[in-house]
């Protein structure tokens, strides 16, 4: 990796880590609020949801924020299993009661006194490493089913133990630890230098074209070789170039729009 290819990064970071980048992002949802838990919750939430096509995602988030009443943290402690409020909140892979599932495991964790700051801390703490974390947060959601779910409450909350990139896992806790005009940064139990990028088709495809990755497979090992080599141009935020990979998405298909009218 050379200097020049930092340089460019580090550029594209500056252009797009900024407000504007907030209305057309999923990180748009935790941005509506102002207490904490409501934060966690809304980023949680819309994070499990953010794949596949991003005005569908963000349509149906729009919908679930709006049967909330746009209160998350009291909704969840008011929501009932007999509820309908989210029945026919589908989406792509999962269902209502997939989502009615998860909101009742939060239901009981914050009843409790805990919160998901809290869970995410005790698995943090248990090993100081990303992945094992996550193995501890998605095993305590495994763990309380009761309801009949479907495949999609396991892809909402994907197992980390499969070796898969918990991309959209990763990008939540991007949300939550980092600070900037984009992060709120209002977890501080881990730093910012221990976070994994959130890798997608996406961000692995420019990867490679810019020879940052050379593992062909969108596996976790594929995230920590992608964080390794950032790592090397910013140990202390290597998650940054996250926004530099979405910019430099968007300047290609800007240069190859400006291409195509002129030809």
């Amino acid at each position: 990796m050379s200097c020049c290819t930092k340089e460019y990064l580090d550029n594209l970071v500056k252009k797009y880590e900024t407000n504007d980048f907030i209305k057309d992002d999923p990180v748009q949802f935790m941005h509506r609020f102002k207490d904490k838990k409501d934060i966690e919750i809304a980023a949680f939430l819309a994070a499990m949801f953010a794949y596949g096509k991003r005005e569908a995602f963000i349509a149906k988030l729009n919908l679930l924020f709006e049967r909330m009443d746009n209160k998350p943290y009291e909704f969840v402690l008011n929501f009932k299993e007999d509820s309908t409020a989210v029945d026919d909140i589908d989406y792509r892979f999962s269902t209502g009661i997939d989502l009615k599932q998860i909101l009742l495991i939060l239901k009981d964790l914050y009843k409790s006194g805990s919160s998901l700051e809290e869970l995410f801390a005790h698995g943090w703490n248990r090993c100081k490493e990303v992945a094992a974390m996550l193995q501890v947060v998605v095993d305590y959601f495994y763990a309380r089913v009761t309801l009949p779910v479907t495949k999609g409450f396991y892809h909402l909350l994907p197992n980390p133990s499969k070796k898969s990139a918990c991309k959209r896992l990763n990008m939540f806790l991007r949300w939550m630890i980092r600070k900037s005009a984009v992060d709120f940064g209002i977890w501080n139990f881990m730093p910012a230098s221990e976070l994994l990028i959130p890798l997608d088709v996406h961000v692995s495809k420019i990867s490679r074209k810019l020879g940052l990755l050379n593992r062909k497979q969108n596996d976790f090992a594929a995230v920590k070789e992608l964080t390794a080599k950032l790592k090397e141009f910013e140990p202390s935020d290597p998650v940054k170039y996250d926004f530099a990979m979405f910019g430099y998405g968007v300047d290609a298909a800007a240069s190859s729009s400006s291409l195509s009218s002129s030809n």
